[in-house]
């Protein structure tokens, strides 16, 4: 920021906004509760900071010269930056308007954002949310998003994060599919069942089989990286898969297998960029998604 263009008297802005606005300077003086001549000096004495003419005589009026209509338009903004500031002084709203991106998981996007979501723009009808769905981490710093929930704290400087919770994964099937393989469930049983695997690597196997299991490669023959597409073919009876308990909890005719495995512990962070603290409308949309995740159980 440079300071040194920002010393000049509001006083003689808010001048030519009223002349502007209200036509004349004599207008202006009475909207204002001053004495004409003042809006002249004060007018006259913003073109001398400014070194330029934002006025000209046509007839027995006064009208804008170009450079005065396009000060003008920054002008008026000043003019609303001001009212909304002292409307923050009173304790009273604002009128929040703008675009915000939020990126998550496919699964926290599809299912446990839309209310957050929709209580925000009850709320804020102004505001804009675009939610990108996607397991990619995605550059904060580079402004492709606005806000992100992951599942590691951030190490770039430029970011801020909080901790929300440690939210829980556990294996779930369909009443159909756990049916079909037969009541109990035993972890004996589950050495013939299906599971459906993030990526064709042994890493889902091993975790499984480091809690207790004896699966072997046969028992992944289903693979999707897309986590909406492993939930879908869980819930249509074709195998078991990990989903967090937020979700698989609230999902009719699903059901959690062996809860007596540990379960799959990932921490869940809020990150946002420093401007957070600033920019009153990412701020407004950060609050919403802590308050909101942090209500939403299994």
């Amino acid at each position: 920021m440079n300071w040194n263009t920002l010393d000049f008297d509001w006083n003689y802005a808010r001048a030519l906004l009223a002349a502007a606005e209200e036509g004349s300077f004599s207008a202006a003086a009475r909207a204002l509760g001053v004495a004409q001549p003042t809006i002249g000096r004060q007018i006259a004495a913003l073109e001398e900071e400014l070194q330029v003419t934002l006025f000209e005589r046509v007839g027995r009026g006064w009208v804008l010269t170009p450079v005065g209509v396009e000060l003008l338009e920054h002008v008026r903004v000043m003019a609303k930056a001001a009212s909304h500031m002292r409307l923050v002084a009173e304790g009273r709203s604002i009128s929040l308007e703008g675009l915000v991106r939020v990126t998550a998981s496919e699964m926290i996007s599809a299912y446990l954002l839309p209310p957050i979501v929709q209580r925000v723009r009850q709320e804020y009808p102004g505001i804009e949310i675009e939610l990108v769905a996607t397991n990619e981490l995605r550059d904060l710093s580079r402004h492709e998003a606005d806000i992100a929930i992951r599942n590691a704290v951030p190490t770039d400087p430029e970011l801020v994060g909080r901790k929300l919770k440690v939210s829980k994964g556990w294996l779930y099937a369909s009443d159909e599919y756990l049916a079909k393989l037969g009541e109990p469930i035993t972890p004996e049983k589950l050495s013939d069942a299906t599971f459906i695997a993030f990526e064709r690597d042994d890493r889902l196997r091993d975790m499984l089989n480091a809690m207790g299991l004896k699966l072997t490669s046969r028992n992944f023959p289903l693979v999707s990286a897309n986590h909406l597409v492993q939930w879908q073919m869980a819930r249509d009876g074709m195998g078991i898969c990990v989903n967090m308990e937020e979700v698989g909890e609230r999902t009719p005719g699903m059901r959690r297998v062996l809860s007596s495995m540990p379960p799959v512990e990932v921490p869940l962070w809020l990150i946002s960029r420093q401007e957070v603290a600033t920019s009153r409308r990412v701020r407004v949309v950060y609050d919403a998604l802590a308050n909101g995740l942090l209500g939403v159980k299994g």
